[in-house]
């Protein structure tokens, strides 16, 4: 989209810088300019009647991006994170919306503790695309190639937990992840046979679960039999249990009935 504007002045000078002024470009747009009109002077008719001083009118303009109020929304995001003169550039080359932030040096406070703050900004920009649009874009939004390392690194926890997975025969529960990184994990495990993910929870605490394929067999790790004291030849001979100790029992001699009498004498009944 373009933008122009017109100003007049005395001199073609004057009326160029008062076209650049009133047009508002941003800092390093390539601003264009032109005199489109010229009035000479008129001098007064007997030096006292009529007479106008001469006018140039300038014509400045240069090309707006059509994502300009998303690109000053996003900038004010970073100065207030203290990031001074970003630059964004946008990619809209397919259905989704790239977006890249050059920071300098600065990208630690950007990114955040495991891509929050970036997760955030992305999340800002998403809504701010999307206000007044009648279809639904998704947006991307990264800072010194953090997506792609991140996504190299999800990568692989992803085939170390199917190698798990296919090893133990157990469900791995990953950490809550934010839609797009359980992407990139979906489509990973998508691609190693025998296993197979979904995801469960709610919100932040959504999770990806990386499970065996039904009728996979588990590799090895796990092993049944040994539970139940099988594979002792791993371990070596069985070792002999000592016998029990058991006392020796002196026999006692059978009690008496008179042993068993009251103490107070034998009790005889009448008859």
């Amino acid at each position: 989209m373009i933008k122009e504007v017109t100003a007049s002045a005395a001199t073609p000078e004057e009326a160029v810088e008062a076209a650049k002024a009133a047009l508002g470009a941003p800092e390093g747009a390539d601003v264009n300019t032109d005199i489109i009109s010229v009035e000479e002077e008129k001098k007064k008719v007997f030096g006292l009647f009529g007479g106008a001083p001469a006018k140039y009118t300038a014509k400045a303009w240069f090309e707006e991006s059509d994502f300009a109020d998303v690109e000053n929304y996003i900038k004010v995001i970073l100065e207030s994170l203290g990031i001074e003169n970003p630059v964004i550039t946008f990619d809209d080359s397919d259905e989704d919306l790239r977006v890249t932030l050059d920071c300098g040096e600065d990208y630690g406070s950007v990114i955040g503790r495991r891509g929050e703050t970036l997760d955030a900004i992305q999340y800002l920009t998403r809504l701010v695309v999307n206000k007044n649009n009648e279809g639904y874009r998704r947006v991307a939004v990264n800072v010194g190639n953090y997506r792609e390392k991140r996504e190299n690194t999800l990568r692989a926890l992803a085939r170390k937990n199917a190698s798990k997975a296919k090893k133990y025969g157990r469900n791995i529960a990953l950490e809550p992840m934010n839609p797009y990184e359980r992407r990139i994990i979906h489509t990973t495990i998508q691609e190693i046979e025998g296993v197979t993910s979904y995801s469960v929870g709610s919100d932040d605490n959504r999770k990806v679960i990386i499970a065996l394929e039904q009728g996979y067999k588990p590799q090895g790790g796990y092993n049944k039999n040994r539970r139940q004291g099988g594979g002792r030849n791993d371990r070596g001979p069985r070792r002999e249990r000592a016998p029990k100790y058991e006392p020796d029992v002196v026999a006692r001699p059978p009690r008496s009935d008179s042993s068993s009498a009251s103490l107070y004498g034998k009790i005889e009944v009448n008859k």
